[in-house]
């Protein structure tokens, strides 16, 4: 099945604002088995939406529209959209008594433009949002189905996995099986995999493989397709098994696996307490530690000891060795993983320290110079590093490669007593 995608706002068009619905949806449609015949960005206006409507709707199956459903007065998609196919509005009765109800429970002053989020297209069928105001709605045209839902990410994306894609599947028919798995790896480049692959039998019938690179990680996305179910899930299994064999080292999870997530749960299921102390990541591995549920039952504390002062008097690394060694230095990233992990008492003890930039490097230690340090059991291990990225980008590689030698150090269990 083609799907049309077409993203409606100013605020997209004039650069304001990036669009992220629409490669959100193009990857879920995939995951479906189904394909995307195009994706197109118009602005609040009518004939501009009209003319996308057309364009879409000769080349696709199904269309779902996203944006311009709020209550101000640039917001013309349904008026745009019933036009385009020739319907008359109406308001919904029930839609409109639950929009007053929901800003009465919320203490909200109701304002009369918010009505226009409970008028439809005749004929439309209303798509609920679980997370905001306006409501979607569905069309069929000609057995076409064209979805309408809002351009707020948050709302567009929950209405589209809950709302549209089971409406798709529900108004043209399956032909066919599809399995699929995300296999996360991190520590190669896209070049390299695809190198480590090609040694690999990975051509059976109806199995495709996707490579996404998402900073800092690569994930391959593995598609089988078939009309018979077992089918397509034995070559799924078959061609996962053979990437694993070649990848089995940089491989850390699966489908909605995170690299926090995967290093929590091994921290949990061996009763594993851990304290950071970061200076460069500014609390980036803390961060993502506890977007983990549950993280307070290992992460005892996370210290952000950004200056000389703080490591000195936190974490007890001495004056001396940071005037010997200076503050962005192997001793100064042991001595403050294993301060961090006296500190609070933990099993173990991550630190990192480095020169993040645009300014600050030298020629013994240029920007992007960062020692990480993890101090577990007796022992203590450090690694340099040297990146060649900017600020931002040398935060997030620290703080993944951080959590994956925290990760690694786990599964292999080396030193822990």
């Amino acid at each position: 099945m083609n799907i049309g995608i077409l993203i409606i706002g100013n605020e997209l068009t004039s650069g304001m604002t990036q669009d992220t619905n629409s490669s959100f949806m193009a990857r879920e449609l995939y995951e479906q088995g189904w394909s995307v015949s195009a994706v197109m960005t118009v602005g609040d206006d009518r004939n501009a939406i009209r003319g996308g409507l057309d364009y879409l709707m000769g080349i696709s199956d199904a269309l779902v529209v996203a944006g311009g459903l709020g209550p101000t007065a640039d917001d013309i998609t349904t008026t745009a959209v019933a036009g385009a196919f020739g319907l008359d509005l109406y308001i919904d009765e029930a839609v409109l008594k639950q929009l007053k109800e929901r800003f009465d429970r919320v203490g909200i002053p109701w304002t009369e433009n918010n009505a226009k989020q409970a008028i439809f297209p005749e004929e439309a069928g209303i798509i609920d949002n679980p997370v905001g105001t306006a409501c979607g709605f569905l069309l069929d045209r000609d057995g076409s189905p064209v979805a309408v839902i809002p351009g707020v990410p948050a709302e567009a994306r929950k209405m589209f996995s809950d709302g549209v894609i089971p409406l798709f599947r529900d108004k043209i028919a399956y032909r066919e099986h599809v399995a699929k798995r995300t296999i996360k790896t991190f520590g190669r480049t896209e070049s390299q995999i695809d190198q480590a692959l090609s040694h690999e039998d990975l051509e059976i019938p109806g199995v495709s493989i996707g490579f996404y690179p998402r900073f800092p990680e690569i994930h391959l996305v593995v598609t089988s397709r078939g009309e018979d179910r077992g089918r397509a899930e034995e070559n799924l299994r078959v061609v996962c098994e053979r990437i694993e064999g070649q990848l089995y080292s940089y491989i850390f999870g699966y489908d909605d696996d995170t690299m926090e997530g995967v290093a929590a749960a091994l921290l949990t299921d061996r009763e594993l307490t851990l304290s950071v102390a970061e200076s460069c990541t500014g609390g980036l591995i803390t961060d993502r530690l506890t977007d983990v549920p549950g993280s307070s039952v290992f992460l005892e504390r996370g210290v952000v000891t950004y200056s000389n002062t703080s490591k000195v008097e936190l974490l007890g690394v001495p004056a001396s060795t940071i005037e010997k060694y200076g503050v962005v230095s192997e001793e100064a990233a042991i001595l403050m993983a294993e301060g961090v992990k006296k500190l609070a008492g933990t099993d173990i003890g991550l630190s990192t320290t480095g020169i993040a930039g645009p300014a600050g490097g030298t020629e013994e230690k240029p920007v992007g110079t960062v020692f990480i340090a993890l101090s577990a059991g007796k022992g203590t291990t450090c690694r340099r590093f040297l990146f060649r990225w900017d600020r931002r980008r040398i935060k997030e590689i620290s703080s993944q490669i951080a959590l994956n030698m925290l990760r690694r150090f786990l599964v292999e269990g080396d030193g822990l007593t």
